[in-house]
């Protein structure tokens, strides 16, 4: 399998993507500028994190208009696996490819650290191997990434299992005290509903190899390929 990765300008995860696709899991992945308007050929697609275009209007906001849009949009309705890990996950809302909205922390300050996070769904193409309830550590580094939604459509994510990661602490508790941005409901990751579309802030490529400190999530690229690959 191929999987594309977006690029835009002010992106600056989009190697450490790379380098874990290739280099530690063998798998066939391109940079994808974001002026291209087909994403033909492709299994997969991952929007990185970073700064695209200085964050002016808003985290995303001019990213989500741009021509791959489009193609991604038409990737996720085929079927095919989209993930949006902190800045990305910025985008997929902007662009309505996820529900809801990231915001500026509680805390208005860029926070970058380690987290727990909790697996709440594995019927996913993004966690299929982990076990339910799993808890895994992952940095973040992010400025706008409290998640919030209206108490009704809140729920509903809750209800058709659309929340896929929490924060919690090291025992899997989600206290308002390590819930790092003020998200509700601590939501550090979400599906559509059909679970084919992930938006995370926290960084999985930055913790795919033990020499970095974790590699909790080399699990969430290696089940996206398997996916990918069926």
């Amino acid at each position: 399998m191929t999987v594309a990765i977006i690029q835009f300008g002010g992106s600056n995860c989009d190697n450490d993507v790379l380098h874990v696709l290739q280099d530690v899991l063998g798998i066939e992945a391109e940079l994808v500028w974001y002026k291209e308007e087909k994403l033909d050929g492709y299994e997969a697609a991952v929007i990185p994190g970073g700064f695209s275009y200085g964050d002016y209007l808003r985290s995303g906001a001019i990213a989500s208009r741009t021509p791959i849009m489009d193609a991604v949009r038409k990737l996720a309705d085929d079927g095919k696996s989209v993930m949006g890990i902190c800045n990305g996950f910025q985008i997929l809302t902007e662009s309505g490819l996820l529900d809801g909205a990231l915001t500026t922390n509680s805390y208005p300050k860029f926070k970058c650290e380690w987290s727990y996070l909790r697996v709440e769904n594995t019927n996913t193409p993004f966690t299929s191997k982990y076990d339910k309830g799993q808890i895994i550590r992952i940095p973040i580094a992010h400025k706008d990434g409290k998640y919030y939604h209206n108490d009704a459509s809140l729920q509903q994510l809750e209800d058709n299992n659309q929340v896929v990661f929490r924060y919690v602490d090291e025992n899997g508790n989600p206290t308002e005290a390590v819930n790092p941005n003020g998200s509700r409901n601590n939501i550090a990751g979400i599906t559509n509903r059909t679970g084919n579309v992930l938006g995370m802030m926290p960084h999985p490529e930055r913790a795919s190899e033990t020499i970095i400190g974790s590699d909790d999530g080399l699990l969430m690229f290696k089940s996206m390929v398997e996916t990918g690959r069926k």
